[in-house]
């Protein structure tokens, strides 16, 4: 198993910079799976990271097995965080531009899982969030199987919000498997032996 870090986030965080973006995601995760040599990938995209995997399929659908949107955002072309949620960032490599996103609070069951992943958090660069994602077709179009997980714990929003709109969609066509997890939007800290079975049936 695999488990990327992008650049500029958690340990890799020392390499930030205004200039990091959605599309240097996307290179850390085609260069990991290139450089290993990896094929049959069960590709998973966890939050944010549904813009990378999407993002890297013009590079290495050929290499993906199974592709899994873990409470994800399941970007069309051209989308962009920004575009999906309303985030108010505007010019992020600007003079006066605040180019560093703060993590959205987070809970978690386990006081020592908050203990440690807290501090461990890290803020985000923001053209990862104003970059539109580039698909050379529609996810759906591609050969291998999808599936979405949905944390269920989470409330819905008034407006449906990104991700129960893609679960949504996922739990009504045939296209996609669908699963629920009954935590927060945390599913990998919060339940992970749970997650760690929807997982292994799917490889």
């Amino acid at each position: 198993m695999f488990t990327p870090s992008m650049t500029g986030i958690g340990e890799r965080s020392h390499l930030t910079s205004p200039m990091v973006n959605l599309s240097t995601h996307v290179a850390d995760v085609v260069n990991c799976m290139r450089y290993e040599d990896l094929h049959e990938v069960v590709l998973v995209g966890f939050s944010y990271g549904g813009f990378v995997v999407s993002g890297a399929l013009a590079h290495v659908a050929e290499r993906v097995g199974h592709l899994v949107y873990l409470d994800a955002f399941v970007p069309a072309h051209g989308d962009s965080v920004v575009s999906l949620t309303g985030m108010p960032i505007t010019d992020p490599i600007g003079p006066e531009a605040n180019w560093l996103v703060p993590p959205i609070p987070r809970d978690f069951d386990d006081p020592a899982e908050a203990a440690f992943s807290q501090p461990r958090r890290t803020s985000h660069p923001a053209r990862c969030f104003t970059e539109a994602v580039s698909l050379p077709q529609p996810i759906e179009s591609f050969d291998f199987p999808l599936t979405y997980i949905k944390a269920t714990g989470e409330p819905r929003p008034s407006s449906g919000g990104p991700f129960w709109t893609a679960a949504d969609h996922a739990r009504g066509s045939a296209r996609w498997s669908y699963h629920e997890i009954a935590t927060n939007h945390m599913i990998a800290n919060n339940r992970p032996a749970e997650l760690a079975t929807v997982l292994e049936g799917l490889a």
